[in-house]
């Protein structure tokens, strides 16, 4: 499933990188940015860059297919290096065999996933290789790991966010112990988990929060969680965070698409395709949520909502896998160990 989303993601570029009329779409400059690291490289691409992505693969088999669509993702990575230059970013390829000496002393795992090295930080991408999500991915990452929230029109926007997971708590500034401790909680999970805080009596009013409490809100949900036990160590806040991740509704993301596919229920996966856009998966989507509220509490319900417009690429790949029509609401469970389904008509 990973290969062949990359695979699509390498046309996907193809046709995004066609400049419209008004509009000026990036488009390779033919400059190589991207990097072969190696023993002796890779020290001082480290200390060159604010941040290093780098490419894990195996070795490029000599047919022309995986030459191809060893091009195709080399492709996306120049391109993204090439926008992303001025930020510091950097960008490296790892041959899993040619360097391997090199992948254990990074922590390099899996082949064919791409890595982030950030302040001493590995993070892994888990997201759809096409150069638009790669590159807001990175800018997130850049992005301190927490946003103070101060006024009420940044509470408005704060209150708009229903379909991730968010933290927000209140402390007495960014000098606090208890806030420091919250912002290296929320390095841990940067970028896939959004982190807040405010040093606002009134917003915090707002909120119902205390001074040095934190909320957990499950994606969907009406009313957070109270993280019990203030104040927190950083610790205790990636405990919680870890224990409760897993949101009984959630959303399929370009950023980070594998990690929700691969954390299945015992290889099950209770799958709903809907437009949110569309009257009649408007109207499944909030049945869904409504399910997802009654049931929030039953730790063995998860349900993964696919939006098939953020990914136009891959609806034909799954109406003829899992045998539905897309242009329609759907529901079914998914075996994602053999990709077999029942979908209900």
């Amino acid at each position: 499933m990973k290969a062949i989303c990359w695979i699509l993601a390498g046309f996907y570029l193809l046709f995004c990188c066609k400049a419209e009329e008004g509009l000026n779409f990036p488009t390779y400059d033919g400059k190589d940015r991207v990097i072969d690291l190696n023993e002796k490289n890779y020290k001082q691409a480290l200390k060159k860059y604010d941040m290093l992505c780098l490419l894990f693969h195996e070795p490029v088999s000599s047919d022309k297919v995986s030459q191809k669509q060893f091009q195709m993702t080399e492709m996306v990575l120049e391109l993204a290096a090439q926008v992303l230059e001025p930020r510091s970013i950097g960008f490296g390829m790892v041959d899993s065999k040619k360097d391997a000496k090199l992948a254990k002393k990074l922590g390099l795992l899996e082949e064919g996933s791409l890595y982030v090295f950030k302040d001493e930080r590995l993070v892994e991408f888990d997201g759809e290789l096409s150069a638009d999500v790669l590159v807001e991915f990175l800018l997130d990452l850049l992005e301190d790991p927490v946003e103070i929230i101060n006024s009420k029109l940044e509470l408005q926007a704060f209150d708009q966010i229903d379909d991730e997971i968010k933290l927000i708590g209140y402390f007495k500034g960014e000098d606090s112990e208890h806030f420091k401790a919250f912002e290296e909680a929320a390095e841990q999970f940067q970028p896939y988990i959004k982190f807040f805080a405010t040093f606002d009596k009134g917003v915090a009013k707002k909120l119902g929060l205390k001074m040095n409490e934190v909320d957990f809100y499950e994606p969907f949900m009406d009313e957070p969680v109270h993280i019990p036990d203030k104040p927190y160590s950083e610790e205790e806040l990636v405990d919680f965070v870890r224990e409760h991740r897993r949101a009984t509704l959630r959303k399929l993301r370009p950023e980070d698409m594998f990690e929700t596919w691969e954390d299945d229920m015992e290889g099950i996966h209770i799958v709903a395709f809907a437009e949110e856009d569309d009257p009649d998966g408007f109207e499944f989507l909030e049945i869904l949520k409504q399910v997802a509220r009654d049931n929030t509490d039953n730790p063995d319900l998860s349900i993964v909502w696919i939006d098939p417009d953020d990914f136009p690429l891959l609806i034909t790949y799954w109406e003829k896998t899992f045998k539905i029509d897309l242009f329609r609401p759907q529901i079914g469970v998914v075996n994602v160990t053999d990709v077999s389904s029942t979908c209900p008509e």
